[in-house]
Formats: structure tokens, C-alpha cells, sequence
């Protein structure tokens, strides 16, 4: 493939040479574009000399004119990243006054825009502007990872892994229509959920959302028109176009589940649920006694198992089983008992795996007895593999 990589100034700008790398290690051809203030954050050299091409940073040179025009035409998919809140406005608004906003807009092929930007920057409205308006012109927008910041804060805005830009491309050129969910209507929970004992305490899990959200991000990014059902997080999806319902309680999530289920093409359910909730709700906070608290706990709605029951033709259901002992026997067991399509096994015995990482690895057991392995992997990737096992099933049963 033709890579154009466009650099803007951005302290990630360091991660491009890695980014340049990948590619050209797979068989890319890279011509890598600057902006003038990428240049204070890595040498163009470096970028020349990974790329086997000059880096450009002017629409002309001592010797020649960078023609922008053939650049546009020239590559298989324009690749910004880092793309600064300043890059973002200039693509956004059409201001063409360097080399990389010039073949953005004469560029015929696809354009993937990777942000990168403190905290603030990133949730302003302005910025936020900017992103729907480059979605309405049709580019790709890579979602932004949450971590810490050059700034010292954490939070979203950490321009995304080059493993992870990779993949997110490779995912969109694939066979097009194989791979496309539009007009497909999804429905993923995440998070944890919150079971009240009083005004003050509740009982909960590690859950971050993070796996949930990435799956419903990469269902949007397929087409697919995406309702997330969240538990309570700090977390957000990246994707605006995202129907975001947040819950507290798993009631609370099997009631909005209920309403969206019947019309969902698609169903996900990453959340980590509570099976067990106070059997009774103390009004006023529970003062501490001498003596030790009793808890009498009841369960809660298996809200897979009871949408599982209503599951017509054609509907496509996938869960989650995050086990320490017997996984795959376990699992096996669950999606049998909850009428499941597929179920994502992953164990609490891998390092870098579940709860609050940003990694996971994970087994993909299929109800046709199909059984894949996946190495740890960050989870956008993860949300990718299981997105695209969940469109093969339903090109199966199209066919």
C-alpha cells in the first residue's frame, strides 16, 4: 500500500519514526509530509531515513516543486499522526497554508486522522467541533487512548499506539463489503455496575469499561449504528455518533437492555454485571457497631440470560466469561446456558489481562465449537478480532 503520513507538532510526533517503521516493514511504500513545527520534535532525517523517501515540509524545495496534487493522487490512504488540535482546525476549515493541508485536500484516497493533545484540548468544543466536521467529510478518525499526558495529567488524548493505527487500517481495507455492518443496530453494555446498600456504600468490581467501549467504537467504525449501555465510569467513547445510556445498577441495565434488545442486530455484553445484590436498601447510612455486619445478599438479573431467551432469528448475541479456574469449560457452560452466538473467554491467571488494564488477551469460543486463541494484545485490537468474528457469523448466516 501507499502510505502518505502527514507529522504535525506534537510531542508524539516521536512515535512517527515507529509508525514509519511498521509500514515500511510490512511492504509499504511511506512518503512522509511535516509540518514546520514537526520538525522542532523530530528530524526530518530520521523520518528520510526509516521511509528510504525524503520528508517533505514544504510544497517546494531548493530543487523542486512538491507537487501536492500528485501527492493527493498518488497514495492508497493520507495517514496524519500525530494531528494536533491546530491541524484538526486547519483540515476541519479547509486553511491550506503547508504542504500536509494541501494534499489533505487533494487527497482522493482515504484520510485516517490519529489526535494527539492534552486532556482539555481534546474535551473543548471547539475541538470536538472540528472532529464531527471531519467525520461529515468522511475521514476516519483513529480514536484517541486514555493514559498519562506530556502535560502530567491522565486522561484521554494520547495519540494511539502505532501498532493499534496499523491495525486500525488494516481493519478498513480489508474486503469491504464482507467486513461492513451498515445499517446493522448494536447494542454493547460495559463497566461495572453499582449495587446500593445505603445513601453512602454500595457493592461493585475493577471494571473500567474500557474492553466495552472499545467494542462498541470498532461496531461503529464498521457501520453498524451502536447503543452502549455504561455502567458507572469515568470513561467515555471517543465515537459522538455512539447512543451512550448510563446505568448505575444492574436493574438499571437490564431495563435499558430490554427496551434496545428487540430491535438490535447485534448484541454484546462486555459489562462486568453484579450477581449479587443487598437484599435490603438502608435508607440512612449504616452506622459502625462493635460487633461485625451481617450482609444477607440476593441475585441479581442474569440479563443475558434472560434477553437470551427472547433472541429471534437472525439476532447475533456475544458475552464475556472472565474466569480463574476451568475457563474453558466454564465458558463453554455459559454460552450454552445464556443462548449465546460466541463468548470471549479471558482468564484472571494472564498477566496484563482484564480489569483495568489497557491489554487483554483472550479465547473466542464460537457455538459452532470453534475455538481461537489471540496473544495480549492492547484492546482496540482485541475489540477488532472480536468485532470481526461477530461479522463472519453474520455473513454465515446470511448465506
Amino acid at each position: 500500500m501507499k502510505v502518505i503520513l502527514g507529522v504535525s507538532g506534537s510531542i508524539a510526533a516521536y512515535k512517527s519514526a515507529h509508525l514509519t517503521r511498521l509500514f515500511v516493514k510490512r511492504g509499504d511504500e511511506v512518503q512522509v509530509l511535516m509540518t514546520r513545527s514537526a520538525t522542532d520534535f523530530i528530524s526530518p532525517l530520521t523520518l528520510s531515513t526509516l521511509s528510504k523517501k525524503p520528508a517533505l515540509s514544504d510544497v517546494h524545495s531548493e530543487t523542486a516543486w512538491n507537487n501536492h496534487v500528485e501527492l493527493g493522487l498518488w497514495g492508497d490512504a493520507l495517514v496524519i499522526a500525530p494531528a494536533t488540535a491546530n491541524t484538526l482546525a486547519k483540515l476541519a476549515n479547509g486553511i491550506c497554508d503547508n504542504i500536509l493541508s494541501a494534499v489533505y485536500l487533494s487527497a482522493r484516497c482515504p484520510v485516517f486522522v490519529a489526535p494527539a493533545m492534552d486532556l482539555d484540548m481534546w474535551k473543548h468544543p471547539a475541538t470536538q467541533r472540528n472532529i464531527a466536521l471531519l467525520r461529515e467529510y468522511g475521514v476516519q478518525i483513529i480514536p484517541v487512548e486514555h493514559g498519562e499526558l506530556a502535560s502530567g495529567l491522565v486522561g484521554e488524548g494520547r495519540m494511539a499506539e502505532p501498532e493499534n493505527i496499523v491495525a486500525f487500517l488494516d481493519s478498513r481495507f480489508k474486503n469491504k463489503s464482507d467486513l461492513s455492518l451498515s445499517g446493522k443496530k448494536a447494542l454493547v453494555t460495559a463497566g461495572p455496575t453499582f449495587e446500593p446498600l445505603d445513601p453512602v456504600r454500595f457493592l461493585g468490581n475493577h471494571s473500567t469499561g474500557k474492553m466495552g467501549i472499545a467494542i462498541a467504537e470498532e461496531l461503529s467504525a464498521k457501520g453498524a449504528e451502536v447503543t452502549l449501555v455504561l455502567g458507572p465510569t469515568a470513561l467515555k467513547p471517543s465515537d459522538a455518533s455512539i447512543r451512550t445510556v448510563s446505568i448505575g445498577s444492574a436493574l438499571e441495565m437490564y431495563n435499558a437492555c430490554s427496551s434496545f434488545f428487540p430491535e438490535s442486530d447485534i448484541t454484546v455484553f462486555a459489562a462486568a454485571v453484579a450477581d449479587y445484590k443487598p437484599r435490603h436498601f438502608s435508607e440512612t447510612k449504616i452506622k459502625k457497631k462493635d460487633d461485625d455486619l451481617v450482609l444477607e445478599l440476593e441475585k441479581t438479573v442474569d440479563i443475558a440470560a434472560a434477553l437470551g431467551k427472547q433472541k429471534k432469528q437472525g439476532q447475533i448475541m456475544a458475552g464475556f466469561a472472565l474466569e480463574t479456574d476451568n475457563e474453558e469449560v466454564n465458558a463453554q457452560t455459559k454460552l450454552i446456558k445464556k443462548n449465546l452466538d460466541l463468548i470471549v473467554l479471558n482468564s484472571m491467571q494472564d498477566a496484563g489481562a482484564g480489569f483495568g488494564h489497557d491489554t487483554n488477551k483472550v479465547t473466542i469460543i464460537s457455538k459452532n465449537g470453534d475455538i481461537v486463541s489471540y496473544e495480549l494484545k492492547h484492546k482496540k485490537s482485541v475489540a477488532a478480532d472480536i468485532v470481526n468474528q461477530i461479522i463472519r457469523l453474520a455473513n454465515q448466516k446470511r448465506s
